[in-house]
């Protein structure tokens, strides 16, 4: 009967407590596997890429280092008297499915989205014969040993996992954008800050970091050929991300599976430009801030000034040549029209050329995407851009939905590809209160605080047509640094932004056929969570550590 019962386990489909995002398909069992001291990933890849090395390294290193225990009663304490003579898991040998000469991680990870190879099929047995990881890309073999390296906990120094056998066939996301934003602009957030972030976004397969760089407040940016931006317009001299620092982000970031996405807002949130170029900044400082502004202080770009546009045509051909990314954001939110109605110098420009502000803002708009089009990459806009202004935009243009999620269906609409990123869902900093002083009873603008539980919930396809579907990239949650800091990085974005990971990577059914949802979804974030705090990612709680050990106990109506 042995064979026929290890049969029916294998086939039948259920969650690995620790899998985040779950994969979209997935067996297991109840046989417990532990590896020996002698374990060891083997790579037949010819000619690995530096890269795929350094990833198999910190896998083995997260595999010595977690020392995770199971979150169950006890700890996992009821293992340990079958451990004793669990078989053991020799190794783990990954492949590439191709012979084409593999590519780093880094270069797979920058390619035009759409067109990335993250998949991989996982085979962990519980027979004592080695585990097996194969992929089309060695971004695909990344994606697989960072499932493999959430199977494993801690029983008295063994590390073993406790539902082999394991077999995952072609997981894939279901969305190519999966992405974390992030604001350096309001507050600065060392290069170590951010490298710790790309750490936990690659642990729940995250592929996009956008950087938020700049805006009003600071321009912390160093571009070679405009030196003045940021020694002027910087917090401070230490307060700056040097070109090398720049490159190192990305390259940190490529190695662990992640674009990053720069953005350089225009033509408003730009006052900070003014500390050096007061000659292309509208109403700088310009009071009460409220009529000029969203937030203080007010400026936007001389948007009718042909000078001002060539100037930041250069400006983010500069800096958009020297990422590797197809992608990068010009930004288009939030633009004041009084700002521009009350400003001479604007309306000289508009009445010296015959134009309109909006035919002004079309031109401008046409001059900076063209510098991104003539380099290859992609503009990336926020929704505004096509829902409120009379711009002409490349048709591959990516729109970043943001204002309300009932958006999306006006953006798609129209035929642009889209980024879910609603302040209904996805705004991290909302419900912290208010960064305006003076007022006592002020809170934030996009009240309430955003549950894991509501970005959980959140349709990616809601409402749209199957035609308007096709146009859904995926989404990102989004961290605007008004009242946030180093000291409150983590436990702001952590471990809510995994949410939206496993929305875009799972999609909407878990492996089980059933629609995903919070109650099956909760043990395994806790599990993700408690491994990054393992990992040094001070991860919120999300419940008290008894409902943590007891699945279910703390329900609503348990």
């Amino acid at each position: 009967m042995l064979p026929l019962l290890l049969i029916s386990i294998a086939i039948a489909p259920c969650s690995v407590l620790g899998l985040w995002p779950i994969p979209r398909n997935l067996q297991t069992g109840t046989t417990l596997v532990k590896l020996p001291s002698t374990f060891d990933i083997k790579v037949d890849v010819n000619n690995p890429p530096q890269d795929l090395l350094d990833a198999v390294g910190r896998t083995k290193s997260y595999l010595q280092t977690d020392k995770l225990q199971r979150l169950a009663v006890g700890r996992g304490a009821n293992d340990s008297a079958a451990l004793g003579t669990a078989p053991t898991l020799p190794s783990l040998c990954i492949s590439l499915l191709n012979s084409a000469p593999p590519r780093p991680i880094a270069v797979e990870a920058v390619l035009p989205i759409g067109t990335r190879s993250e998949g991989y099929s996982l085979t962990v047995p519980s027979d004592g014969s080695s585990a097996v990881l194969t992929a089309s890309s060695t971004l695909g073999l990344f994606r697989g040993l960072t499932t493999f390296g959430q199977l494993w906990y801690d029983n008295s120094g063994t590390t073993y996992t406790y539902q082999a056998p394991v077999k995952i066939v072609n997981d894939s996301p279901a969305f190519p954008y999966r992405g974390f934003m992030l604001d350096t602009a309001r507050n600065f957030f060392p290069v170590s800050d951010i490298k710790r972030t790309l750490d936990a976004m690659s642990w729940v397969k995250l592929n996009t970091f956008h950087w938020h760089v700049v805006d009003s407040q600071s321009f912390p940016l160093d571009i070679p050929a405009f030196p003045e931006l940021a020694s002027k317009g910087a917090y401070s001299s230490s307060e700056i991300y040097s070109a090398a620092n720049v490159k190192d982000i990305v390259s940190y970031a490529g190695a662990r599976g992640i674009d990053v996405l720069m953005e350089i807002d225009t033509p408003g949130h730009t006052t900070a430009i003014a500390a050096s170029h007061p000659e292309h900044i509208a109403c700088n400082q310009a009071s009460p801030w409220s009529s000029f502004a969203n937030e203080p202080p007010a400026g936007q770009l001389r948007l009718a000034s042909a000078a001002t546009a060539s100037f930041t045509a250069q400006l983010i051909s500069s800096i958009a040549q020297t990422l590797p990314s197809t992608l990068f954001s010009t930004g288009g939110d939030e633009l004041n029209i009084n700002c521009y109605v009350r400003d001479p110098q604007t309306q000289a420009d508009l009445s010296k050329s015959g134009r309109t502000l909006e035919q002004a803002l079309n031109t401008f708009t046409q001059s900076t995407h063209k510098a991104l089009t003539d380099l290859g990459k992609t503009p990336v806009v926020w929704e505004e851009m096509v829902l409120e202004h009379a711009v002409t935009l490349p048709q591959n243009t990516v729109v970043m939905v943001w204002i309300s999620s009932q958006h999306a269906a006006a953006v798609t609409a129209k035929n642009f590809r889209i980024v879910h990123g609603p302040s209904d869902y996805f705004y991290l900093d909302c419900g912290t209160g208010e960064s305006i002083g003076s007022d006592p009873f002020a809170n934030s603008w996009c009240d309430p605080f955003k549950t894991w539980q509501k970005a959980y919930t959140f349709d990616p396809l809601a409402n749209l047509s199957t035609a308007q579907q096709s146009l859904v990239l995926g989404g990102q949650q989004l961290l605007w640094t008004e009242q946030s800091s180093p000291e409150n990085l983590d436990s702001i974005v952590w471990p809510r932004a995994a949410t939206s990971a496993e929305v875009f990577w799972t999609g909407a059914t878990l492996p089980d056929g059933t629609a995903r949802n919070v109650d099956a979804a909760l043990p395994r974030l806790h599990d993700i969570r408690y491994r990054m705090v393992r990992r040094g990612v001070r991860a919120i709680a999300l419940q008290p550590h008894f409902c943590a050990l007891r699945p279910g106990v703390c329900d609503l109506h348990a």
